[in-house]
């Protein structure tokens, strides 16, 4: 009864105030009705749509690679790796809700900016703003494609009825609109900005040929990942460790970001999720770590995948590796953070290097039981900046690099067999940079050579995993590549547990780190299964998988408001 009353007493507010002509936008105040007059208003409103909250990277940016196999989080499993996804789950429900706030924004910018240009604004910067909007809703629009399949194309303002009985749009139909939607802003906006981070027209190609290549629409991916090669105002930033620290907020390599500061909030990444991170000699709890599954993936020094290479030594598994193994995991017995890092059972005191003392190793299971359960922990981005500001970071989020357009290239060529020198040179110019060296200089790195299609494609998809491990792009390459049906079954690995067995079973007889290599798959992806059978290894957790999960569920609420919105299989 109270709930009718409520309803009715609601009811007759609206009916009467719908019989009076209240004034309920005043020139002073910014409405629907008013708003994008000028050039401030359209500047403020494409602003938004930098806004964090549309950009956060949908599979966790930190705390690893949530969802994929490149991290493990100690015994635990997330929705993804349990094969438990659904409607409900919260990243499901908040990127398809921000996404479409984005969507609704940038169409509000492109609909109403000619009010602008009607009171004297200039066409040309108006038309750059309106590039600008097109731009982020047509990456809204291909977050959303690949995730969840068929989605609602919402161009236009729609009233909430209209809103309630909107239908999926079938995703060609989807895919071809966002291809214009770049290709418009690629042809307005411009090549640079004098110091703003701001779309360009190479950030509009790059997320064309990033999307093409999600979709398997290889001819596509290859002309936009060109066209941006092409405009030759990119290059790989010297250093790969340094490119993703605090400090480096400017660099060639940059197509598109979103800067950070510690100033807005909202605009830094956490305490806790620092922390998760951070060695617990300096304060953390390295508690999300880099896979085995990951640190076995870095091939040797000589090209060749660990079970392959005469350089691999299993009881020194950083020696003679890629070297950007070691920047992106902390080796064993290295100074990180002002101290020596080291899990092995016998190391209760390391050095702190700040002191020139030993102290109690707090990262070894044998002093502290929550300490890394595979013994590896992050270096990738993380320097002393991360100790200050009350574990509070602000690194750039990049969307976008131009490591990412080389290898995208040069995979596009690879699948539509077209293999000639320029996609070996665009991956080869990644792997050496890797090395430090130009490409040129092939007797300082393992050059990639044409070695046919097959075997290329692996090569290249290893690649992708030692360039981008830490950077979001695992769970969606797994994906698209339909091999989380592979990866998504294995078991996570780490050491022995308690340490008295690891001593027992491991490092007593030698077999520190690993007594021998894991095996390496047709796919360039580790097997963990001799090892196990051997009794030297431990089981964390064993992941699940269901095909249903190549699309995400749409999220349970706009299933039951809307009798149009269908589910996606399996849901």
């Amino acid at each position: 009864m109270k709930l009718r009353v409520i309803i009715i007493s609601l009811t007759s507010v609206v009916y009467l105030t719908s019989c009076h002509d209240l004034n309920l936008n005043p020139l002073s105040k910014g409405s629907t009705e008013t708003w994008y007059s000028n050039v401030n208003e359209i500047k403020m409103s494409v602003d938004e749509l930098y806004r964090m909250d549309f950009w956060n990277k949908d599979i966790s940016e930190y705390s690893g690679e949530y969802g994929s196999d490149d991290w493990c989080y100690r015994e635990t499993l997330s929705d993804f790796e349990k094969a438990t996804l659904n409607g409900q789950n919260g990243i499901v429900q908040n990127l398809w809700n921000f996404q479409y706030k984005d969507i609704a924004r940038a169409n509000s910018v492109i609909q109403k900016a000619d009010r602008a240009i009607k009171n004297g604004a200039s066409e040309s910067v108006i038309a750059n703003y309106v590039a600008e909007a097109r731009f982020h809703r047509a990456c809204a629009y291909s977050k959303l494609l690949f995730r969840f399949g068929d989605v609602p194309l919402i161009e236009n303002d729609l009233s909430i009825e209209e809103g309630m009985k909107k239908g999926r749009t079938e995703k060609t139909k989807v895919l071809k609109f966002i291809y214009d939607e770049f290709d418009a802003a690629a042809s307005v906006l411009p090549e640079k900005y004098n110091m703003e981070q701001r779309a360009t027209k190479g950030a509009a190609l790059a997320m064309k040929a990033r999307i093409a290549t999600f979709m398997g629409d290889w001819n596509t991916a290859a002309e936009a990942a060109k066209a941006v090669i092409d405009l030759n105002i990119y290059k790989l930033h010297p250093s790969y460790s340094d490119l993703f620290l605090q400090n480096t907020k400017q660099s060639d390599e940059f197509i598109f970001l979103i800067p950070r500061s510690l100033d807005y909030s909202g605009y830094y990444i956490g305490e806790n999720q620092v922390r998760g991170e951070l060695i617990r000699n300096a304060g953390g709890w390295a508690s999300t770590d880099p896979s085995w599954d990951l640190f076995a993936s870095y091939v040797c020094t000589d090209g060749l995948p660990i079970d392959e290479s005469p350089l691999f030594d299993s009881h020194d598994p950083f020696k003679n590796r890629d070297p950007r193994l070691s920047m992106t995991i902390v080796p064993f017995g290295s100074e990180f953070l002002g101290y020596e890092y080291s899990p092995h059972p016998d190391d209760v005191m390391i050095m702190n290097y700040k002191t020139g003392k030993e102290v109690k190793n707090n990262d070894n299971r044998a002093n502290a039981q929550f300490a890394s359960y595979n013994g590896l922990v992050w270096k990738k981005g993380i320097d002393d900046s991360w100790l200050e500001n009350g574990n509070k970071i602000a690194p750039n989020l990049i969307v976008i690099r131009y490591a990412d357009v080389l290898l995208m290239y040069a995979e596009a060529k690879i699948e539509l067999n077209q293999i000639d020198q320029s996609a070996l040179d665009a991956m080869n110019a990644v792997r050496a940079r890797a090395y430090g060296v130009d490409k040129s200089e092939t007797d300082k790195y393992p050059e990639f050579t044409n070695v046919g299609q097959e075997k290329l494609r692996v090569q290249l998809r290893t690649e992708r995993r030692m360039e981008f491990a830490k950077e979001a792009m695992r769970y969606s390459d797994l994906v698209r590549w339909k091999l989380s049906e592979i990866v998504m079954k294995r078991k996570s690995y780490g050491m022995l547990y308690p340490t008295s067995l690891l001593v027992e079973q491991v490092t007593s007889k030698g077999d520190w780190f690993w007594p021998f290599a894991p095996d390496i798959d047709e796919n360039g992806l580790p097997d963990f299964t001799k090892l196990e059978s051997a009794g030297k290894i431990s089981v964390l957790a064993e992941r699940r998988w269901d095909n249903r999960q190549y699309l995400w569920p749409i999220p349970t609420n706009e299933i039951l408001i809307n009798e149009n919105m269908k589910q996606n299989p399996g849901y």
